[in-house]
């Protein structure tokens, strides 16, 4: 263990305890301000922020897009302090701030004994988008990149685990996923990254992404129904989300390279729309299209 992770880790802890003993509404414009600071004023991935946007919106205004990128800084910082907070709620608080629209389909599906693959990506918060099913007694999986501070890592299990999810190290999602759902639970992937390899190609505001192949790859071999659940965050306070659960349409027996394709295109186009509608709880900042087909 290094001195480094250490220092990294209690510096994290540090700024978690003032978040979760602050009332909410301080602590959340706290973390408001220091979004709007790295946005504006530091300008952090600010030329990527600009140049996501002007490709997902060509035909609106630079003054919309600024006041969406804005909105953006201003809300990923917002729900990382209010994500610190959520793994410190009882079950029954997390109920009252999150209405769940579509629950009643993932478990009906999910019952039928090959579980279900949940899709989500980086709008709203998703991890209250998790924690909202966990909670209501749905049995479920998170997928979750190891991190390599393993004190991060130990961390992130724990706070997984207290709202009642287990996590599924990347690393051995193929040999895991599909015992999962062979259990009958639901797994919850996160699918809107960018992929330098092995991923596949489908349209993304008009634009090719690529796209991690995996949700749809569980779900063709194992037969396993597929939904896309996204939070996003109600105005005013104290935070409220809709959580929205939405059936992606699989066709039986397809097999193949296309097969694959085609299902990832309809989670991606889903989520799309779900963007278009809240585009300033969006993490434009990631670098979503910086892998480009080969000519």
């Amino acid at each position: 263990m290094t001195a480094r992770y250490r220092i990294e880790f209690w510096t994290f802890r540090a700024l978690s305890w003032i978040v979760a003993v602050l009332p909410e509404r301080a602590a959340l414009g706290l973390a408001s301000a220091l979004g709007w600071f790295a946005g504006v004023v530091l300008r952090v991935r600010r030329v990527d922020t600009d140049r996501h946007l002007q490709i997902a919106f060509p035909e609106r205004d630079s003054a919309w897009r600024r006041r969406a990128a804005r909105a953006s800084y201003i809300h990923f910082a917002r729900e990382a302090a209010m994500t610190i907070r959520l793994s410190r709620m009882p079950p029954e608080e997390i109920v009252r701030r999150t209405e769940v629209v579509g629950l009643e389909a993932l478990k009906e599906a999910a019952s039928e004994g090959k579980g279900a693959v949940m899709i989500s990506g980086h709008l709203g918060n998703w991890e209250m988008a998790a924690a909202s099913v966990a909670v209501r007694g749905v049995p479920m999986d998170v997928a979750a990149h190891l991190q390599k501070n393993p004190l991060f890592y130990r961390h992130m299990v724990e706070l997984q685990n207290r709202l009642g999810l287990t996590v599924i190290v990347k690393n051995e999602a193929f040999r895991l996923v599909p015992q999962a759902l062979a259990a009958g639970r639901v797994v919850a992937l996160i699918a809107d990254q960018n992929i330098r390899q092995r991923g596949v190609f489908v349209d993304f505001f008009g634009k090719a992404a690529a796209t991690a192949k995996g949700p749809a790859l569980f779900a063709l071999r194992t037969g396993a129904p597929v939904f896309l659940g996204v939070a996003v965050r109600k105005q005013g306070h104290p935070s409220r989300y809709r959580v929205t659960i939405e059936p992606v349409p699989v066709e039986k027996g397809a097999r193949g390279a296309d097969a694959i394709r085609d299902l990832t295109q309809r989670h991606v186009s889903i989520l799309e729309s779900h963007i278009r509608k809240a585009p300033g709880q969006y993490f434009w900042q990631h670098r979503r299209w910086k892998t480009r087909p080969e000519r």
